[in-house]
C-alpha cells in the first residue's frame, strides 16, 4: 500500500480569496489532484467557502483533474448539515470533518455532549454514504482528569460514525508521538495532515513546555496568540520525521492520503507548495498516478 499526496486548500487561502480559479490552476501545474477544501463560513455558504456553485466549482475541478477527498466545516450546526452535504454530494466529496475545537478545562459535560454531536453528524453523513472526521490540534492532549481529551474522544464516539485525521504536526507539538497515534488509532484513519518544524524556531516543539499551561483552559484567542508563523516550514525542509510517518501511516487500512497543510510560510503560498511537492516526491511510499 501506497499513500497519494493531497493539498488542503487553507495552504493557498490568501490566493484563493484573490483568485480561486487561477489558484486551482496553479495547485494542479504544482502535481496535486486531490484536494481538501475548507469551509469556515459554513452558516452561510453551503460549500467550499468561496460563494461558488456546486456545479462552478465541480467544473473547475474537472477542467484541472482534481478530485476533491474532504472538506472542513464550521461551525458544525446539525440544521445547516443537509445543505452542505448535498453540496458536498454534488461536488462528488464522500467526506466531511472539522477543522478545530476547543473544550472548557475539565468541563466533561461539554465534552461529551460535543461527543454527541459529532456521533450525530456522523450519522448524518453515513445516511448519505459519506464520512465525517475529527481534524486534530495540541489542545485535544490536556488531560481533563486521567485521561487525554483525545482518548476520551475516541471512547464516546461511534468508530462507525466518528472517523479521524490526524494532524502529525500538531501532535508533535502536544508532546506526544505521532508513530504511536498512528498505530493506535489506524482503523479509524481516513486522512493524514503534514506539515514541518523548521530546525530553528523561536518555540520550544511542544506547546505545553512553557507556552501554553495544560493546566487551564485553552481558548482560540490564545490558540492564535501563541501560533507562531515563523514555527512553520515546508515539508522536507524541517525536523519532523516524515519517512518514519509515512512507513507507519501505510499500514492503516482506511487511508488513502498524505495532505500537505501549510498554516504559514516565509514564502509565498505557491512556491511553499511547489517546494514541499517537490520534498513529497522524495519519499518512499507515495503513489504517484
Amino acid at each position: 500500500m501506497a499513500l497519494k499526496v493531497g493539498i488542503q486548500l487553507y495552504s493557498v487561502r490568501q490566493s484563493l480569496k484573490k483568485q480561486p480559479f487561477e489558484t486551482l490552476e496553479k495547485v494542479a501545474a504544482a502535481g496535486y489532484k486531490y484536494v481538501e477544501a475548507a469551509n469556515h463560513d459554513a452558516l452561510t455558504d453551503d460549500g467550499v467557502g468561496f460563494g461558488l456553485s456546486a456545479k462552478k466549482m465541480k467544473d473547475a475541478l474537472d477542467n484541472l483533474g482534481l478530485s476533491i477527498v474532504g472538506c472542513h466545516v464550521n461551525p458544525l450546526k446539525l440544521e445547516r448539515l443537509p445543505a452542505v452535504l448535498d453540496y458536498h454530494q454534488e461536488l462528488g466529496n464522500k467526506q466531511i470533518g472539522c477543522d478545530i475545537e476547543f473544550y472548557p478545562y475539565e468541563d466533561m459535560d461539554y465534552l461529551l455532549r460535543r461527543c454527541e454531536l459529532f456521533n450525530k453528524v456522523g450519522e448524518m453523513c453515513k445516511e448519505r454514504g459519506m464520512r465525517y472526521y475529527y481534524h486534530n490540534h495540541y489542545q485535544e492532549f490536556q488531560k481533563f482528569g486521567d485521561k487525554k481529551v483525545y482518548e476520551i474522544i475516541m471512547e464516546n464516539t461511534d468508530p462507525n460514525l466518528v472517523f479521524i485525521e490526524m494532524d502529525t504536526y500538531w501532535i508533535t507539538r502536544a508532546g506526544e508521538n505521532p508513530l504511536n497515534l498512528i498505530e493506535k488509532y489506524k482503523d479509524r484513519l481516513v486522512l493524514l495532515h503534514q506539515k514541518d518544524f523548521p530546525k530553528e524556531a523561536p518555540q520550544p516543539i511542544v506547546m505545553y513546555d512553557g507556552i501554553i499551561d495544560p493546566d487551564k483552559e485553552i481558548t482560540y484567542p490564545m490558540f492564535e496568540n501563541t501560533k507562531a508563523p515563523e514555527c512553520f516550514t515546508e515539508i522536507g525542509t524541517g525536523i519532523l520525521p516524515i519517512q518514519d510517518i509515512i512507513d507507519t501511516a501505510v499500514t492503516a487500512p482506511n487511508l488513502d492520503f498524505i495532505i500537505l497543510e501549510q498554516d504559514h510560510s516565509s514564502l509565498n503560498e505557491i512556491d511553499s507548495i511547489n517546494t514541499s511537492m517537490k520534498a513529497f516526491q522524495k519519499y518512499s511510499g507515495i503513489e504517484w498516478d
